[in-house]
């Protein structure tokens, strides 16, 4: 006969087997709330996604969840992902190919002739920037590039001439921001790359969206500037007197090369003349052509470039490298089959709720974390979930994929501009002039965070937005 207090003792034991069992379960949830804790910290997020796949494959172990030897899987998974991935080879060159045009000039000369062009626009220099912020995009995809090159370029000639400080930041902000929709987006290579689908038709299907949104930035500034003059006072008499006769080489010197250099790589991936990685060579090589031709190629330059090129490409394969591990140490304690259950399952949300989900979930992660960060936590744990859902003949099965990508794309852009981590704000505020306020610069990105939000609801009620061009091309 058992004593009461060994009766106890076993109904102990099965409480603990219940709370462990429990633990077991959720640990998953426990790594991603840990992950969500420490972004606060500031530490770079490489470290903390790397750490987190030791440190919770060490508890997954102990809890009988995870070996040890799955460690080892590391391995082949960050060469397949990175090393030996012949997508992500076009990172490098469309990084070096930015900062070769924005060190030579040679954006600023275009965004020259842009202005030159639109001068009898009303908010012209606004335009204009807004015009340049969409030609980088197709150019670079780099973002710190694109804003900072505009900050220094543009800003002090917009405050000259009596632009609202407001808008002339948020017009920068904002337009410097498109390079990670507009192609060839490095975001959208890596995007494509996780996805396991080809980056030529994501390409394809960002283009109406993203030109789609630097339409709304146009038609804002020029509606602003029209209604409130005194926000975006008109070019002074002399610029509106440009010779005829310097009118055509300007053009040709600064507009046409850079324009000839984007609709080739452009189109050369679009159409499948070539892949990704021959299209950024040829770009990081016309790119330094342009440089040469312009008298602005010097062996300074070309080290300096090859530098900042370099501390570019290591950051982000670092946090490629990490993110593959923190990937596959979520999947491995269940995190995927958790967060199914908990959304699907138990919340009760139908396809439509569990996308509008994944919008706000982004939209909130965009204040705290980079693009980059935000696509390798989410696309992992949220797409399985999203392409399995129906939603009817509202887009068809088979392009689901593609459709998300770009509403993931399109939310990302706040993710530069809302404080208190917007990182196009802080390039911005690091070289801007004493006399523009963090203040004017949070005030003067509002209006563009709701264009972009616009933007979001524009694709997702409307898919041929991002699908016809892709179709039209493709079949």
């Amino acid at each position: 006969m058992f004593e009461s207090g060994n009766l106890m003792s076993m109904d102990d034991i099965g409480r603990g087997e219940a709370v462990y069992l429990v633990v077991q379960e959720y640990v998953s949830i426990a790594m991603f709330m840990t992950l969500a804790i420490l972004l606060f910290s500031g530490y770079p997020v490489a470290f903390i996604l790397g750490g987190l796949s030791m440190l919770y494959g060490v508890v997954g172990y102990f809890l009988d969840i995870f070996a040890l030897i799955e460690f080892f899987n590391f391995v082949p998974r960050i060469w397949g992902t990175a090393a030996e991935n012949l997508v992500l080879v076009a990172v490098p060159a469309f990084v070096f190919m930015g900062v070769m045009l924005e060190r030579s000039g040679i954006a600023n000369d275009l965004l020259y002739c842009v202005q030159v062009l639109l001068r009898r626009v009303p908010g012209s220099l606004a335009l204009a920037v807004t015009v340049m912020g969409t030609v980088l995009a197709a150019m670079t995809g780099i973002i710190g590039a694109s804003v900072t090159m505009m900050t220094a370029l543009a800003l002090p000639t917009m405050m000259r001439q009596g632009y609202s400080h407001a808008l002339a930041t948020g017009v920068i902000a904002a337009s410097g921001t498109l390079g990670i929709l507009i192609p060839p987006s490095i975001m959208l290579i890596i995007m494509a790359d996780l996805m396991a689908i080809s980056v030529g038709n994501v390409f394809m299907a960002a283009v109406v969206p993203g030109l789609t949104l630097a339409t709304f930035y146009l038609i804002y500034v020029a509606t602003l500037a029209t209604l409130k003059p005194a926000m975006a006072p008109p070019l002074p008499a002399h610029l509106l007197n440009i010779p005829k006769g310097q009118m055509a080489p300007l053009v040709a010197r600064s507009f046409l090369p850079p324009v000839f250099l984007i609709s080739l790589i452009k189109g050369s991936i679009l159409f499948g003349f070539a892949t990704p990685s021959e299209a950024g060579a040829v770009g990081a090589f016309g790119a330094t052509l342009l440089a040469a031709a312009n008298g602005r190629l010097s062996r300074g330059t070309l080290v300096g470039v090859c530098h900042s090129a370099a501390r570019t490409v290591s950051m982000i394969f670092f946090i490629v490298v990490s993110a593959t591990c923190f990937a596959y140490v979520y999947r491995s304690l269940g995190g995927d089959e958790v967060i199914e259950t908990l959304i699907i399952e138990k919340a009760g949300l139908g396809p439509w709720g569990m996308l509008i989900l994944v919008m706000v979930i982004v939209f909130i992660l965009g204040f705290f974390l980079d693009f980059l960060e935000i696509t390798l936590i989410v696309l992992p744990v949220f797409v399985p979930l999203v392409i399995q859902m129906d939603f009817g003949d509202h887009v068809p099965h088979a392009d689901i994929k593609f459709w998300f990508i770009i509403l993931l794309a399109v939310n990302l852009q706040t993710s530069f501009l809302t404080p208190p981590f917007g990182f196009a704000l802080f390039y911005m505020k690091g070289i801007a002039p004493k006399e523009i306020k963090i203040q004017s610069i949070y005030k003067g990105i509002i209006p563009f965070v709701i264009l972009q939000a616009m933007g979001v609801v524009t694709v997702m009620a409307f898919p041929q937005v991002a699908l016809w061009l892709m179709h039209t091309a493709y079949g």
